[in-house]
């Protein structure tokens, strides 16, 4: 017996010859997709509007393989952290994080990750495999379905911080940014959606090449190599000079302003003298730095919280260098929702 192809994933030109060799009307492929993006169907019969016969047809060559909700936790800060199983049993975590202002879905690009940052839960898990672009475009659809049910509120930002590096998953990345922007899907601002990074080098500058959209931000937590070295494994292959190069690259293709993610840990990075190497990185093109504070993960006392005068000094110095700078309170730390913290904890098969 075939194994049924996961319709999502085919191109219009082909549904088109499929549908064609159906016997279908050349319509029909519109009224297909509108069903698999803008009401995110989980099975092929739940296309009501189609002929029996051709629902009979589809569903015995193809399925979805849409994501299923494993277990959901809400956080005393409202934060809920939803645990999604794929169509081959892994598991990944998305989070619906909700402030007065905004609804933000933050999403996973990756079955676990593959750079090991010493701070970070995720960073401990064997990267098993890339989502494909269906499965990231999956947690954003259902974040904002449970935005307006829990909460009455439309979904108002997306980004791509939650397990995983995106950049070494590139296409199915751009591609779920894709159907999040477009009509076909739920036609999102990309203003609204924040890609973060490791700090991919070349995958930077290809996103300059390609004239993207959507915002960028680089987890940087570190702005002298030695430093970066101990706790960004990454760094040995994608320094700070490489990556200030690819950085300008970007700008320049783009002229989008720069995020830089700053977790600041109590005795490492938090002097003086680490917001003055911060700041001279950072003056490389327009940008903001968000100061995060650490969120401490499972069996490790490596690092710990900045005392509160400290991310004071340090956010004050960075502003004296005329530099825009928020300094970002961590939710759903109660439930291992918080940066750094997912790792399907209790969930592992």
């Amino acid at each position: 017996m075939n194994k049924k192809r996961n319709i999502r994933l085919i191109e219009k030109k082909e549904l088109d010859q499929i549908l064609s060799d159906y016997g279908a009307k050349p319509f029909v492929a519109k009224q297909i997709l509108d069903w698999i993006w803008k009401k995110n169907i989980g099975e092929i019969s739940q296309m009501r509007n189609l002929p029996k016969t051709l629902l009979d047809k589809l569903s015995s060559d193809f399925t979805t393989h849409k994501v299923k909700v494993k277990t959901l936790q809400k956080s005393a800060d409202k934060t809920i952290k939803a645990a999604l199983e794929l169509y081959d049993g892994a598991l990944v975590e998305s989070v619906l994080i909700p402030t007065p202002k905004r609804i933000t879905a933050c999403v996973s690009s990756q079955v676990g990750c593959s750079l090991t940052c010493s701070f970070c839960a995720t960073g401990k898990l064997k990267r098993m495999r890339n989502l494909t672009f269906d499965e990231i475009y999956d947690q954003v659809y259902f974040i904002k379905t449970l935005a307006e049910k829990e909460y009455q509120k439309p979904l108002s930002n997306i980004v791509y911080m939650g397990m995983g590096e995106p950049l070494l998953n590139y296409q199915n990345t751009l591609q779920s940014i894709h159907y999040i922007t477009s009509e076909q899907g739920l036609g999102m601002s990309p203003s609204r959606i924040t890609v973060s990074t490791a700090g991919i080098a070349k995958m930077i500058k290809k996103l300059g090449d390609d004239q993207v959209k959507f915002n960028l931000a680089l987890s940087l937590h570190a702005a002298i190599d030695s430093k970066r070295d101990q706790i960004m494994p990454i760094n040995a292959s994608n320094n700070l000079e490489a990556l200030s190069q690819a950085i300008q690259y970007y700008y320049s293709k783009t002229q989008h302003r720069m995020f830089y993610e700053y977790i600041i840990f109590k005795d490492f990075n938090d002097s003086t003298q680490d917001a003055a190497q911060l700041a001279n990185f950072a003056k490389i093109t327009p940008c903001k730095i968000n100061i995060i504070e650490y969120n401490p993960i499972d069996d490790s006392d490596q690092f710990q919280k900045s005392p509160v005068e400290k991310v004071e000094a340090f956010k004050n110095y960075l502003e004296s260098k005329n530099l825009i700078v928020n300094v970002r309170r961590s939710r759903g730390k109660d439930i291992d929702a918080a940066c750094g913290q997912l790792a399907n904890k209790n969930l592992k098969k």
